[in-house]
């Protein structure tokens, strides 16, 4: 059995997405048999996201003797991290029988191995060619959860009914109660469909401004979220990995960027019509955009027309075609996978 160790990071103040992609692949290689673990540097709040799977929370970039002694049983070691160094990915890819990094933004030149940039940008960005490196790029390769692996075409309503606010698993500028306000105080007959992290920092206050069509969602795992996606006419959302679930499932989105790291991602899905980007998450007019932009979503053809772009972009098969990969290439080599 080929053993397969995940290292990445998050929690309330890095966020989630880091662990959401890992666990996409721990599924996918769990679906071809092969076990995996993964090894989070997190705090209390990741434990719900990695309940029931094979998983250790330790800080494992500074606890280097504690990761190389598990790293010993691994042949192939993901690497999913904004904190790592290149003389760790070195490291990691010396011991390891195949190393494979994700990385958003060339955030450093890698070691042998696999390099996965999964964004819609990412085949147009200038990756360095070096031997022993094969890299794995562009929205084919977005690494979705299981649930969005297969998803029926939702039906588009004649008008908008349901809005969905999601702002990632803490919202740490928190704009929920922001948009939530406008939504209440605007669009009092929609119902909205408010997404609760487990990182938010004051829930309270968005429990005050619900109205009777406020439906709040408390810590939703893959499932929960497919299913208010699929609810929903519109989604409100940041500019991060969820909108690799909304364009999934159809759901026509307005962006706004809550870190700088979003901002490209989200200016490439606007450009492709899937999203209608408003900004960053300080602008002054923030408000009278997002009316302007649920106005424009009003129109049926319009949210038919995003909603397809979005589904012909991701096709959720993502982290299979890494998995297929990363075996074939091994079975190339001649190593087991």
């Amino acid at each position: 059995m080929t053993d397969v160790l995940i290292l990445t990071e998050g929690g309330k103040n890095a966020g989630f997405g880091h662990i959401t992609r890992c666990t996409s692949i721990y599924q996918a290689f769990g679906e071809v048999g092969i076990h995996s673990k993964l090894i989070v540097n997190g705090d209390e709040t990741v434990h719900d996201f990695v309940k029931s799977k094979n998983c250790r929370i330790f800080d494992w970039l500074s606890d280097r003797e504690t990761l190389f002694a598990v790293l010993r049983d691994a042949d192939i070691v993901f690497v999913d991290s904004y904190l790592a160094d290149y003389d760790l990915y070195e490291k990691i890819s010396d011991v390891a029988g195949t190393g494979v990094y994700f990385d958003d933004n060339i955030r450093i030149e890698y070691p042998k191995g696999f390099v996965v940039n999964g964004t819609i940008f990412a085949d147009q960005m200038s990756y360095p060619k070096i031997k022993g490196v094969t890299y794995l790029l562009g929205a084919q390769y977005a690494p979705l959860r299981k649930e969005f692996w297969d998803v029926s075409a939702k039906s588009i309503r004649d008008s908008i009914e349901t809005v969905m606010i999601t702002f990632g698993g803490s919202d740490i500028y928190n704009l929920t109660p922001k948009v939530l306000k406008l939504l209440v105080d605007t669009y009092p007959e929609l119902i909205k469909k408010v997404i609760i992290g487990k990182g938010f920092q004051d829930i309270a206050e968005i429990e005050k401004l619900r109205d009777n069509n406020t439906e709040l969602v408390y810590y939703p795992e893959a499932a929960g979220m497919k299913k208010v996606m699929l609810e929903s006419d519109v989604a409100i959302s940041a500019g991060g990995q969820t909108l690799y679930e909304l364009a999934r499932t159809g759901v026509p989105t307005i962006g706004i960027c809550i870190a700088e790291n979003q901002l490209r991602n989200a200016k490439q899905w606007a450009d492709t019509g899937f999203l209608k980007y408003i900004g960053w998450k300080t602008r002054g007019n923030l408000e009278q955009e997002l009316e302007g932009s649920l106005k424009y979503l009003t129109s049926k053809r319009v949210r038919m027309g995003m909603a397809e772009i979005g589904r012909m972009i991701v096709d959720g098969q993502g982290c299979k075609r890494i998995v297929n990969g990363i075996r074939s290439d091994r079975q190339v080599e001649g190593r087991s996978a």
